[in-house]
């Protein structure tokens, strides 16, 4: 297996994402195909940034796509998940329901958050793998997975599109909330999973005061990096049924712009994925059934 170190790029690299809305003609087309082939309602921010170096993602993508409706990425994509709910579960997330129930949430509003929470819990997992395999291939790491697929294509479970609550559709207190998010992740922008979270400000504000605690720990660090290396793990293993190589994707990439540039925005989000998959898990476990 390919080693793959935990990496933040200093200083973070301007990212310039795409947004679904603004996506046109053949990018639309790739975008549409990207979020069937996932599964996923949303684009997320890793395929949008992705997205501004063209070439690059097209590449990226047409090699992926062949592969990702099948039962092999879709157990991946699970194994995944379940690495990060472990390592999540390993600081004991406080249930949340006796304080949403005293806020007078009721069980349906509880139970349409944590549907909220399935959407990112499962949609995560292949952008972890879409942004793991970017950044082993532009580093010079071949894709030694199988060639060829030997099993039925599986169909992903349909998920909704979430509600974001977007920066200029915050109030003070959620501006608050997102410029804290911001400065203990130590990223210049709030992921999509926790502007769908803030639908429910009350919710959202108690569980982001419980996960900061675990954000800002010691032990943090460890059990991320163990999500980052399963994820590392799982997608030099995946079926590269086009063969795409490393000097291939880097040609590509240098058809946009420098391949340091490339590389360091693909190293930024391999960098946050694996921490945002974890903590996601946290928050669903803070609203487990007793």
């Amino acid at each position: 297996m390919a080693e793959l170190p935990r990496l933040k790029p200093s200083p973070i690299p301007v990212i310039r994402p795409i947004p679904e809305y603004a996506a046109t003609g053949a990018l639309a087309d790739t975008y549409a195909r990207t979020k069937q082939g996932l599964g996923v309602p949303w684009m997320g921010v890793v395929a949008m940034a992705f997205a501004d170096y063209p070439t690059f993602y097209d590449t990226l993508w047409s090699a992926m796509e062949p592969m990702v409706k099948s039962q092999v990425f879709q157990q991946s994509c699970k194994d995944l998940r379940t690495c990060a709910e472990e390592n999540a579960n390993a600081f004991s997330p406080p249930s949340l329901l006796n304080h949403l129930a005293e806020l007078g949430y009721n069980n349906c509003e509880i139970d349409e958050i944590r549907s909220c929470n399935e959407v990112f819990s499962a949609g995560n997992m292949p952008y972890i793998l879409m942004a793991s395999l970017a950044r082993l291939l532009l580093e010079d790491h071949n894709w030694n997975g199988p060639t060829h697929l030997t099993v039925d294509p599986a169909s992903a479970a349909a998920l909704p599109k979430p509600t974001l609550i977007e920066s200029h559709h915050a109030d003070p207190t959620i501006t608050a909330l997102y410029q804290d998010i911001r400065s203990a992740l130590g990223l210049p922008f709030v992921n999509t999973d926790y502007r769908a979270f803030a639908r429910w400000p009350s919710y959202f504000a108690r569980a982001w005061d419980d996960m900061r605690q675990v954000v800002m720990s010691d032990a943090y660090e460890g059990h991320v990096a163990f999500v980052h290396k399963k994820a590392v793990g799982i997608a030099c293993g995946l079926p590269n049924l086009t063969g795409l190589d490393p000097v291939s994707l880097q040609k590509a990439a240098a058809q946009d712009a420098s391949l340091e540039e490339v590389l360091a925005v693909v190293r930024l989000f391999q960098w946050l994925l694996p921490g945002l998959a974890t903590n996601v898990a946290f928050l669903r476990a803070q609203l487990l059934p007793a």
